[in-house]
């Protein structure tokens, strides 16, 4: 239902409460709220409000929402807005909307274009960040990244909707053991080792872009042969880390994903930030010295155990730089943090939040104890030719974002640069609609070869289909757009349009609830649930009539209906192709 008709019937159904409510000596009720029927022959919207009241005012629920229907009624622009409505059950009120109501849609749709359902931001809108990826430059970007990399950008894209300035932030982890382990590795290649090799580094890394690492670095301005061995190290160590961060950015690209911020790990030790945290929990009590380590008393913040900040050889364990880290946030001025990672990260939320808190303490900050939010992910499983893949050659342990791209798209070595351009925006649209169209806390099976399938049974090639046929009939048609702003809407009074109609009033609620509750899935449901309807629509109703008033008519829906589409595919990160 649309949302202003939504607001109107709320705003009669209220006046009528709160007369009734004086009527009877009550106090003021609880807004009443709308719910879809889960079945269409119930209504438009229905009310339950009448049961939720009933038994403080001591009245049947049937009668007082007989009353209150009969008050209503007496309300100004009823009857525009309601064609019936029935008691239904113990006290439910069904409502179905006029067909004028209804059609309002089309108009606001093509008015507002882009903006349809869009909170514009202003300068006093709150401030919110989210970050995701945040891969430690060690290696490829792997598919949990690419998860990752969907789910977070959707989701930055949905609270825009709703009138939010949104700050995308990539954390990379580029201090600590795994890159040490990065440089050792690399070292190994440049002495001529490979994975097998009886002196190859046990913790080293075994993918063959490591020997790409070592092959660059051969022979560049960084291999100094004077060196000593403690600095060589440290200038692979430096050499390594930019070269995958420049092959991440280069997989984000081609994965569509911008960030506004990347942030290094290891500033947080250059400038003081770690220390001043350690201070800070010390001053507070809430460490503790145990076994030559330093301890944090998360307990106390409901963790099930204490945890190690800094370890016996005096460096500090990983979560300490990540309080540092999300106190930078706050200092920031984001109250609203959101954290897109991995299931496996579950265990360091308390932890962090826990460190916060202590930091809160020492310096009069009031941070929420539920600061940051995380949405947590569980890992994906890629099949192709039936088979489950588990490695790359990119890679050596896992499959890249950038193969499940290149698979997807049905990329091969003898494209030329345009069919391979091409490919790459197919593959990248299958994985971004594929990966968000879970929800982030459900195991999820990439199927390569559904990806590449052109029929119904791929899902984005589904709602990318329906887009492109209603292109290609309004080309046929040939007119002007500000021909369909005259169309008499009444004419669309078919069992399918009806359903077209209603799904389209959805889409600014939809939006709504799932920036609030963090499930960008829920905007892929509805995309393929309007394509749905549209098809249901295409197969029932002919578009091309040759009555001229019926075919401009429902060449509105369509356009409508195109637009919607085409707007929820730039949400999703996916294009929306006018031919396929």
């Amino acid at each position: 239902m649309l949302l202003t008709n939504k607001n109107r019937l709320v705003a009669m159904l209220s006046a009528a409460l709160n007369s009734l409510a004086q009527e009877h000596g009550q106090a003021e009720p609880p807004a009443p709220r709308l719910e879809r029927p889960k079945a269409v022959e119930h209504g438009d919207v229905a009310c339950n409000i009448a049961l939720q009241i009933a038994k403080a005012w001591q009245m049947n629920p049937r009668e007082l929402a007989q009353a209150l229907v009969e008050r209503l009624k007496t309300q100004a622009g009823y009857g525009a807005l309601i064609d019936s409505c029935e008691i239904a059950g113990p006290g439910f009120i069904n409502f179905r909307l006029s067909n004028a109501a209804k059609t309002t849609v089309i108009q606001e749709v093509l008015t507002a274009g882009e903006a349809f359902g869009i909170v514009s931001a202003t300068a006093n809108s709150p401030k919110a960040m989210i970050e995701f990826v945040s891969a430690n430059p060690t290696g490829p970007l792997h598919v949990g990244h690419g998860r990752q990399a969907a789910l977070g950008d959707a989701l930055a894209n949905l609270l825009a909707t709703q009138g939010i300035r949104v700050h995308r932030e990539f954390y990379y982890n580029d201090a600590g053991v795994q890159i040490a382990n990065l440089a050792l590795s690399v070292q190994a290649r440049l002495d001529g080792l490979k994975p097998g090799d009886p002196h190859w580094p046990e913790q080293a890394y075994n993918g063959e872009y490591i020997a790409d690492i070592a092959q660059a670095f051969k022979g560049s301005p960084a291999d100094v042969s004077s060196a000593s061995a403690e600095n060589r190290l440290e200038t692979i160590r430096q050499f390594a880390v930019a070269y995958l961060r420049n092959e991440q950015d280069i997989d984000l690209k081609i994965f569509g994903v911008q960030f506004d911020c990347y942030y290094l790990e290891s500033s947080l030790y250059t400038d003081g930030s770690v220390t001043q945290i350690v201070q800070d929990l010390n001053q507070v009590g809430k460490t503790y010295e145990s076994e030559g380590a330093l301890w944090l008393n998360t307990t106390v913040d409901g963790d099930d155990k204490d945890r190690v900040m800094r370890k016996s050889d005096g460096s500090f364990t990983y979560f300490v730089p990540d309080v540092a880290y999300h106190t930078s946030k706050w200092q920031r001025g984001f109250e609203k943090v959101i954290n897109v990672q991995g299931s496996d990260h579950h265990g360091t939320i308390a932890r962090v939040r826990s460190g916060l808190q202590g930091v809160a303490q020492k310096r009069g900050w009031t941070i929420p104890k539920a600061y940051p939010d995380y949405v947590l992910h569980k890992m994906v499983t890629v099949m192709r030719n039936g088979e489950e893949v588990k490695i790359s050659k990119r890679a050596g342990s896992y499959v890249t974002v950038r193969d499940l791209v290149e698979w997807s798209g049905g990329v091969t070595d003898e494209m030329n640069e345009a069919e391979r351009a091409l490919a790459l925006q197919r593959g990248r649209d299958a994985v971004r609609f594929f990966l968000i169209s879970r929800k982030a806390d459900t195991e999820f099976v990439f199927d390569i070869d559904l990806a590449l399938q052109q029929n119904d049974e791929n899902p984005v090639f589904y709602v990318q289909y329906a887009h492109a046929r209603i292109c290609s009939i309004l080309q046929q048609w040939g007119g002007q757009a500000s021909e369909l702003m005259a169309a008499d809407l009444s004419l669309l009074d078919s069992k399918a349009a009806d359903h077209l109609l209603r799904r389209l009033a959805e889409y600014p609620e939809m939006l709504a609830t799932a920036a609030t509750e963090l499930a960008p899935h829920a905007l892929a449901f509805y995309l393929r649930d309007l394509a749905g309807d549209f098809h249901t629509f295409y197969n029932a109703d002919r578009v091309l009539v040759d009555d001229p008033a019926l075919k401009l008519a429902r060449l509105a829906l369509l356009s409508a209906t195109r637009q919607v589409l085409q707007n929820g595919l730039k949400l999703l990160g996916v294009s929306a192709p006018a031919k396929m």
